[in-house]
């Protein structure tokens, strides 16, 4: 991409962008909900044996990337398991097809769809970085739940569910001893073992610890207040694009453990007060 960066979109095409992550969104969670046989078999790992991929996750990506293709041919498109598709607009679709695909893997109903689009212009027709990237909208999709989470840059954030939308606010006034945090583990051992001794350090300070096995739908409950924070390190930028933005355009602070911009060394949500206690506590 050469020329002058793209200016961030009107209200009218972030709306739009949101009804079409909604649209990509809704369309994979039903073909992962309705298609999960009995018994799922693990199709590959990554970055580790229990870093686990499952047909399904293909097959989502695969229909996230052709409806995206045919709404939005101009944009790119990078998902957790095809790599990065440049587009000539600007603008990239990132997409996680199964967000908690150990949950899949078992049967527990925690995992969902993640689909986001990014203005990222200081990475040219690079692959979009978490770093430099605006969100500009967002849907996480939890198909046993039915929920559908969904914001656009500047025009909040809100619940979908059983015919009724709810708009969402981060419940303020929540201390450090009264929070229920979320929080997640890499696959790494290395990394699992850090994670455990900082866990350690924080439980004993807060009302509980939740790990529910999806970034994206703890993002969102920070959101909704069915959370009052979430931290985690090791993040990559499917897991966090979509429900970062909701969480933040229901009022919470959504950052790196340093303050900076949210990225894969680490994101820490919840609302203001909150998620300055929790800062002093990770920097521990």
């Amino acid at each position: 991409m050469s020329g002058a960066a793209p200016a961030l979109p009107g209200a009218g095409e972030l709306a739009e962008l949101r009804r079409v992550a909604v649209e990509a969104a809704a369309a994979a969670g039903e073909l992962v909900r309705t298609g999960r046989p009995d018994r799922v078999e693990v199709a590959a790992t990554k970055s580790t044996p229990t870093d686990v991929v499952t047909a399904m996750d293909h097959a989502s990506e695969q229909l996230l990337v052709e409806l995206l293709g045919r709404l939005r041919p101009r944009d790119g498109v990078l998902g957790e398991e095809g790599g990065h598709r440049p587009g000539t607009s600007g603008l990239t679709w990132v997409v996680d097809p199964v967000d908690g695909t150990v949950n899949y893997l078992y049967g527990l109903r925690a995992y969902a769809v993640s689909v986001a689009c990014v203005l990222d212009p200081a990475g040219g027709a690079d692959r979009p970085d978490p770093r430099t990237w605006t969100v500009l909208a967002g849907c996480v999709h939890d198909p046993t739940a039915q929920e559908v989470w969904s914001a656009a840059l500047g025009q909040g954030a809100s619940l979908d569910a059983a015919g009724r939308r709810r708009e969402l606010r981060v419940p303020r006034g929540v201390e450090l001893p009264g929070a229920l945090v979320a929080t997640g583990f890499g696959y790494d051992p290395q990394r699992r073992a850090e994670q455990a001794a900082v866990l350690a350090r924080l439980l004993p300070r807060v009302r509980d610890v939740r790990r529910i096995g999806s970034a994206a739908l703890d993002l969102c409950w920070v959101g909704a207040g069915r959370l009052d924070a979430y931290y985690e390190k090791g993040l990559k930028p499917w897991d966090m694009a979509a429900g970062a933005l909701v969480a933040a355009e229901a009022g919470a602070l959504v950052t790196g453990f340093d303050g900076g911009p949210a990225r894969t060394e680490g994101v820490l949500a919840a609302a203001p007060g909150l998620h300055a206690a929790l800062r002093a506590e990770l920097a521990g």
